[in-house]
Formats: C-alpha cells, sequence, structure tokens
C-alpha cells in the first residue's frame, strides 16, 4: 500500500502543479483588463476564479490533516466579489499564496496518511478522498480561466496543447517532446 500511496502522492503533486500552470499560461496572454471581464451578469472573471482557487485552497489546506478544511475564517462570498480598487498583482499575489500552501502541504504528506481522515465541513474524507476533491474542484475552475482567456483573446489565441489540425504531425513527433507534454510544430525550437 505504501508503493501505492506514494505513487499516489507524486502523481496529485504532478497533477496540482500542471493545473497551476495551464491557468497561468492562459492568464498570461490576456491583458490586465480582461482579467476582470466578465460574459455577463452571473459570469466570474478569471480574477474571481483566481482569487476563489486561493480562497479554497488555503482553507482546505491549512492545517490539512489537524482541522477542518473549512475553516472559520474564510468568507467564500467575498471570493466572487472584486472590488474595483484591486489590481491584478494583488489577486495573483493572493493566487501564489494559497497554491503555496496547496504545495507545502502535499510536500509534507507521507504515504501513511493517504488512508488517514480529514474533515471538510464536518464531511469525514480520506486524504486521497479530499485531495481528489480539491483536484476536480482546481481542474473546473482552470478549465473556465482557459476557456475565458482564449474567447478573451480570440485569433490571437495561443494554443496550450495540440493546435487544431495539427495532430498527426503530434503523434508523429519526437518522444522526447511528447513525454514533456508541449507540442511544437518547430523541431528547432524543441
Amino acid at each position: 500500500m505504501t508503493d501505492l500511496s506514494s505513487q499516489y502522492l507524486d502523481e496529485v503533486r504532478r497533477q496540482f502543479r500542471g493545473h497551476k500552470r495551464m491557468a497561468e499560461a492562459a492568464m498570461a496572454q490576456i491583458e490586465d483588463k480582461d482579467f476582470f471581464a466578465t460574459l455577463d451578469a452571473e459570469s466570474n472573471s478569471i480574477a474571481v476564479l483566481a482569487k476563489h482557487i486561493a480562497g479554497n485552497a488555503r482553507s482546505r489546506f491549512t492545517d490539512f490533516l489537524t482541522s477542518d478544511g473549512e475553516k472559520p475564517d474564510r468568507f467564500r462570498d467575498r471570493e466572487f466579489e472584486i472590488p474595483t480598487t484591486t489590481s491584478r498583482s494583488e489577486v495573483m499575489r493572493t493566487w501564489e499564496e494559497g497554491w503555496g500552501v496547496v504545495f507545502a502541504t502535499l510536500d509534507s504528506l507521507r504515504p501513511e496518511d493517504v488512508i488517514r481522515t480529514v474533515t471538510i465541513r464536518q464531511e469525514p474524507h480520506t486524504v486521497l478522498q479530499a485531495l481528489n476533491r480539491a483536484l476536480a474542484h482546481y481542474a473546473q475552475h482552470v478549465g473556465q480561466i482557459v476557456f475565458l482567456a482564449k474567447h478573451l483573446r480570440s485569433h490571437e489565441w495561443k494554443t496550450l496543447s495540440i493546435p487544431r489540425g495539427k495532430s498527426e504531425e503530434f503523434k508523429s513527433s519526437s518522444p522526447s517532446r511528447a513525454t514533456r507534454g508541449a507540442f511544437n510544430p518547430d523541431p528547432k525550437k524543441a
């Protein structure tokens, strides 16, 4: 079990890092005005999504093994409010702080912790369940960030994966490029 638990923790760390990296690659393509843009009154901006992920991360991963994942000092509804005076750098600082808590906690977990019980809103979860829950939650919002960034950039969007019409070229690309997970049609730039 310890071997499998160790592999699981390695994989979940890789997945969280990948989601953070994908969101940041999308956010890097947008201008400040678009960072705060919403598609309609019921939509969230990229800034709101980043703030929400950070707030959830801080709450869920602070004292992960010893306290409930819904901290009494978390005010979730405020994560969906962005005052007009808020800057992109403020949101990104909060984003980095939230992810810092995630990665510090993940790095502290031992294989035997995977079957321990933690609570989220007083509901018991194994560590494995709690990590999978957070991973799925963040993946959902990272997908929203990518969608919004792509929509807002339109024809100027630079794909984060295999470009349309390039799948066959990717399949025949060198194994080193494929294992890195990055598509680069120009081997000289690999």
